[in-house]
């Protein structure tokens, strides 16, 4: 005789009915994290169940808030589906980071949902573990002076991981700053001034602060000059000394050791010209953003006149952003950011899309083990995935920020996600993120109620 139903389920985990799922709620964290303001974000739903998200980077919980309330009554598990509806309220670089957060924790959900890892559901391993790539966190002043003394603090983070591959920042600007009284740089004065004049810091041998960088626009802020717009030129002794910077830093991380450089420095295309043949002997990994990425000629023409691997897109929102730099063999690898690029499965699809026409892909990543996971999952999933950024080798608080993993997250340089459902997290560590609140920012997991009923007519055609 069958047994009714509800004999049956009294035998049966019930916690996550999947049909039944629904949004109930979205709230925000901020702390300080991997030198950066970090926004966490958590999916309320009806069963218990919480999706664990985050945005970009410096990014404003705005760009979330105004999605709540499009989420609420929604079946999280329908990940794709609220993606499209979504995705038309995101853009680049911060812009992408709300829709990016919610896309991330939309897939914590349905993986915890349905009892699986979230690398299962796009498609399972290409590998077993995600290499990761040391950037240089916060790294006092005094002991970025010179290159030697910058490389072999990096090495010293990069041995505390076991990581095997680095990134360093080395601009033109850094080098002018340090030669106050040698002409590196040539260009209009106010602008040289503000970019390369004396920064207050603290010569001591503790940490960097995490830097509290004022992002509001004023008029005339250089750090909204595209790079060919400032008119800078290096001189002849500024490339001297930045290649004497730069091989100091090359011998001390050692010549076999993956070495990228970042922030080179605002110029035009012709002087990056001349700066990347500079650096061509130190074989580097890769120079990160030597140009704004929507400059998709201008990256054609610095690829094809230097043999340094070009990298650029963690500003970069889509598919649709990538697709030209690839179609056009004008980098050699994509560099996007899972917390804005438009989340987990677009990232996983922005790798598909970069192989089909021969173009690797590693990850920014200046955030907490919530990015970090999101990005390893899909770094599983995707089969020309080189490396994941690491920003926080100096905050011994970071994988303290959530709770259920394993320890240390980082093992033998990589992270390894576990088995366990959606991203391999139990939740938020509240004590940790509230003594490491960002300064000024509203306490952990405040209402967000204001965002409750913020409607539009979002339909994008007529």
């Amino acid at each position: 005789m069958r047994q009714p139903e509800s004999d049956l389920l009294q035998h049966t985990r019930t916690a996550s009915r999947p049909s039944d799922l629904r949004i109930t709620d979205l709230r925000f964290a901020h702390v300080s994290a991997s030198s950066m303001h970090c926004i966490l974000l958590k999916i309320e739903t009806n069963q218990g169940l919480v999706g664990m998200g985050e945005m970009r980077d410096g990014s404003s919980a705005s760009y979330a808030g105004l999605l709540k309330s499009r989420l609420i009554g929604e079946n999280p598990c329908d990940v794709d589906r609220l993606f499209r509806k979504i995705k038309q309220f995101g853009g680049p670089s911060r812009q992408g980071g709300g829709v990016s957060g919610v896309e991330i924790a939309l897939w914590d959900l349905a993986g915890k949902a349905y009892g699986v890892p979230v690398y299962q559901m796009l498609g399972g391993k290409f590998r077993r573990r995600v290499e990761l790539y040391c950037d240089q966190g916060r790294t006092p002043p005094e002991q970025c002076e010179t290159g030697r003394k910058k490389g072999l603090a990096l090495r010293q983070r990069m041995e505390r991981f076991g990581i095997r591959m680095c990134k360093a920042v080395l601009g033109v600007e850094d080098v002018q700053r340090r030669n106050p009284d040698k002409p590196v740089l040539i260009g209009p004065s106010r602008l040289l001034q503000e970019l390369t004049g004396p920064r207050p810091a603290e010569q001591s041998q503790d940490l960097a602060a995490v830097e509290d960088k004022r992002f509001a626009r004023e008029m005339d802020d250089p750090r909204y000059i595209p790079h060919p717009f400032t008119m800078l030129r290096v001189t002849d002794l500024g490339l001297d000394l930045y290649e004497e910077y730069l091989s100091q830093l090359r011998e001390a991380v050692g010549w076999q050791t993956p070495l990228a450089i970042d922030h080179l420095g605002n110029l035009g295309l012709e002087d990056m010209t001349r700066l990347l043949r500079r650096m061509e002997k130190y074989n580097l990994l890769w120079a990160e953003d030597p140009l704004p990425w929507y400059m998709t000629q201008a990256y054609r023409a610095l690829r094809q006149s230097t043999t340094t691997p070009l990298a650029t897109g963690e500003d970069a929102y889509l598919l649709e952003s990538f697709e030209p730099l690839c179609r056009q063999q004008a980098v050699s690898l994509i560099h996007p950011d899972v917390c804005s690029c438009g989340g987990i499965l677009e990232l996983k699809r922005l790798g598909n899309m970069a192989q089909s026409h021969g173009v690797a892909m590693a990850c920014h990543m200046c955030e907490t083990p919530v990015a970090a996971l999101a990005t390893a999952h899909a770094g599983l999933a995707t089969e020309n995935f080189v490396a994941c950024e690491f920003n926080a080798p100096d905050d011994d608080y970071w994988q303290d920020l959530v709770t259920g993993l394993r320890e240390p997250l980082i093992q033998d340089g990589a992270i390894a996600p576990s088995d366990k459902p959606g991203l391999g997290m139990d939740g938020f560590n509240d004590e940790v993120l509230l003594e490491h609140r960002w300064p000024g920012a509203p306490a952990p997991w405040e209402s967000t109620q204001r965002w409750d009923h913020e409607v539009s007519y979002d339909r994008i055609w007529s």
